[in-house]
C-alpha cells in the first residue's frame, strides 16, 4: 500500500482476508460473457458521493451506497476509474505511481477487498481502469527509477508522451513487461476484480501517436506500428485470460486498428471487448443537431451497422464526454428544457437497444445538469426533481428490459441479432430496426426512433410476426416526464405487407421518442 498523499512512501502490508464471494466467482463467466447483458456504470470514487464537510467517503462508506444505487438502477457492473495510487488527484488516477497499491485516499487495501466483496454479494461485477500506456515523471515513482531509464525509453522520441507530459514504458524490456503483467494479474488475483479496462491503447499501438514528422522513430521495418507494445498487449490478454477465462479485458482504442477484440492466434490483440468510440462521436454529433437539420444526417446513426461486428463492441458515454468544457450529456441536447430531456431519453433508448454492451458515466443516469467536477459530489438533489427523476426511471427500465429480454443482449456482437426495418426515412428522421434472440422461436423486438418533436400518426412498419405487439417501453411515457403519446400499451398487426414483411403495425410515434415493442399475449 502507499502513504496518504502528499506523502509518498510505500508501505509493506499483509492481511488474511477470507473471501466469501464463492457464489459470484462460480457464476462469473455467465455475467461477463458476450451473450450476457452487460451494462456498466463508470464511477469515480472521490466525486460520486461525498460526506459532511465535502469529505471523500471511504470504501466502507461507499460500498452500501453503491450497492443500493446499482440495485435500484439495474446496472450489472461498476467500472472504477483508476484506483491505483496516484500523486495528482486531478489526473483522476490516470497518472499512476502505485501499480500494486490501491490509493490510500479511500482506505486500506483490505477495505477495498471488502468493497469488491459486497458488490459481488449483491450480484454486481467490478471492473478496474488500468493504465499500462504511460506513467508520471514524479521522482518517487518509476521515472529514472535507479538513476537510469529503467522503465522508460531514454530517447524522448520514444519515451516521452507529448499529450500527457509523462513517460512511456519500454515494452522491449523483459523486466518492464513482467512488471506490467504482474500488476494486471495482481488486481485480478488479489482483489477478485472481474476485468480490466485498458486505457489509451491507441497511444501504445502507434509510434507516431500525437507526434509530428521527425518526432518519432520507426520500427525495424520502417513502419509506425509499435511492435513491442503489440507483443505486450497480446501477452497481457493471453496471460490474463489463460489464468482466468471468465474475466473481461476491455480496450479503450479509438482508431481503426483491426482485430483489437479478436484472438491472438488469428493475429488479433486478444481483448474481449473494445469501446466503440466511432459510435460515440457519430451519435453525439447527431443528437447535438437541431431536429430540423437531422434529415441531412441520417447516416451518422445508420453508418455504425456497416462495421458493428468487426469487433466486440461496448457503447461508451464516459467521463471524457463531460469534462474540459464539453458540458454534460444533457446540455449537449438542443431545444428547450422539455426537448433537451426528451432528446436525452431518446439517446439512452437508442443506446440500450443497439447491439453492443453499455457504459454510462456517473451522473448521466439522472441527467446531471452541470459538467463533471472531480472535486465535488454529484448533484444528487437533482435526481429527485421531476425531469431528472424521469431520466433515472427510464435508465432503470432500460437496464431491466435489457437484462430480461434475450433479443436485446444475446447477440450483441453477432450480425444475426440485428436487422433494419427501415433505415431510409431521413425526411421524417425515423429509424426502425429489429433485434433478434439466439433461440429458435425467441420473439423479435421492434425499436422505432422518432428524432423530431413532431408526433407521427399512422406510421406503418413491417414486422415478421402476426398478432398483438406489446409496448415494452415508450420513452415519452409520463412517468419519464414525457407527454404520454403512444399506442395505449400495444397494437395488433394487419395483413398489409411492407418492408419485406407479410404483416405490419400502424403506430403513433411520440415526439423525440422511442418505442420498444415485442409480440405478446394481447392482454
Amino acid at each position: 500500500r502507499a502513504e496518504l498523499p502528499p506523502r509518498t512512501a510505500s508501505v509493506v502490508w499483509h492481511d488474511d482476508h477470507a473471501w466469501s464471494d464463492d457464489a459470484w466467482m462460480a457464476e462469473r463467466s455467465g455475467r461477463n460473457g458476450l451473450d450476457a447483458p452487460m451494462s456498466v456504470y463508470e464511477l469515480h470514487p472521490g466525486s460520486w458521493m461525498r460526506g459532511d464537510d465535502d469529505r471523500m467517503l471511504t470504501w466502507t462508506e461507499l460500498a452500501p451506497r453503491v450497492v443500493e444505487h446499482m440495485r435500484s438502477t439495474g446496472f450489472t457492473h461498476v467500472e472504477l476509474m483508476p484506483i491505483m495510487e496516484h500523486p495528482f488527484y486531478g489526473s483522476w488516477g490516470y497518472q499512476t505511481t502505485g501499480y500494486f497499491a490501491p490509493t490510500s485516499r479511500y482506505g486500506t487495501p483490505a477495505e477495498f477487498k471488502v468493497f469488491v466483496e459486497q458488490l459481488h454479494d449483491a450480484g454486481i461485477g467490478v471492473i478496474l481502469d488500468w493504465v499500462p500506456s504511460h506513467f508520471p515523471t514524479d521522482e518517487h515513482g518509476l521515472q529514472y527509477f535507479d538513476g537510469t531509464h529503467l522503465f522508460e525509453h531514454a530517447d524522448p522520441r520514444q519515451g516521452f508522451h507529448p499529450d500527457w507530459k509523462s513517460s512511456i514504458f519500454n515494452y522491449s524490456r523483459n523486466e518492464v513487461r513482467s512488471f506490467l503483467l504482474s500488476s494486471a494479474r495482481y488486481w485480478l488475483d488479489e482483489f477478485h476484480v472481474d476485468g480490466l479496462r485498458v486505457d489509451a491503447v491507441a497511444s501504445m499501438l502507434y509510434l507516431d501517436y500525437s507526434r509530428e514528422d521527425g518526432e518519432w522513430i520507426p520500427n525495424e521495418h520502417g513502419g509506425r506500428e509499435n511492435l513491442e507494445a503489440i507483443a505486450f498487449l497480446r501477452a497481457l490478454n493471453h496471460d490474463c485470460y489463460g489464468a482466468q477465462p471468465d474475466i473481461a479485458m476491455i480496450a479503450e482504442e479509438s482508431t481503426a486498428w483491426g482485430g483489437v477484440s479478436r484472438p491472438t492466434y488469428t493475429g488479433g490483440l486478444g481483448f474481449g471487448m473494445k469501446w466503440d468510440m466511432g459510435w460515440m462521436h457519430d451519435t453525439l454529433s447527431y443528437f447535438a443537431k437541431e431536429p430540423i437539420h437531422r434529415r441531412h444526417h441520417q447516416g451518422e446513426l445508420t453508418f455504425r451497422q456497416i462495421y458493428a461486428y468487426t469487433e466486440n463492441f461496448m457503447l461508451p458515454l464516459s467521463h471524457d464526454e463531460v469534462v474540459h468544457g464539453k458540458g454534460s450529456i444533457l446540455t449537449k441536447m438542443p431545444g428547450d428544457t422539455w426537448q433537451q430531456f426528451a432528446n436525452l431519453r431518446l439517446l439512452y433508448a437508442y443506446m440500450w437497444t443497439m447491439p453492443g454492451k453499455k457504459l454510462l458515466f456517473q451522473g448521466c443516469e439522472f441527467g446531471q445538469g452541470r459538467e463533471w467536477n472531480h472535486d465535488m459530489s454529484l448533484d444528487w438533489h437533482q435526481a429527485d426533481e421531476a425531469p431528472h427523476a424521469g431520466v433515472l426511471r427510464l435508465v432503470s427500465d432500460l437496464n431491466r428490459i435489457y437484462r430480461e429480454v434475450p433479443a436485446l443482449h444475446e447477440l450483441d456482437v453477432d450480425p444475426a441479432g440485428f436487422s433494419w426495418v427501415d433505415a431510409s426515412d431521413s425526411e421524417q428522421s425515423v429509424f426502425s430496426y429489429l433485434r433478434h434472440g439466439k433461440a429458435e422461436g425467441e420473439p423479435p423486438v421492434l425499436i422505432v426512433l422518432n428524432a423530431t418533436p413532431v408526433v407521427r400518426e399512422n406510421y406503418r412498419l413491417g414486422v415478421p410476426v402476426a398478432g398483438h405487439w406489446d409496448e415494452l417501453l415508450n420513452s415519452d411515457a409520463t412517468e419519464y416526464w414525457g407527454g404520454g403519446q403512444g399506442n395505449f400499451g400495444g397494437v395488433d398487426t394487419t395483413p398489409v405487407p411492407i418492408h419485406g414483411h407479410p404483416w405490419s403495425l400502424n403506430l403513433t410515434l411520440p415526439p423525440l421518442g422511442c418505442l420498444v415493442l415485442r409480440p405478446g399475449s394481447g392482454e
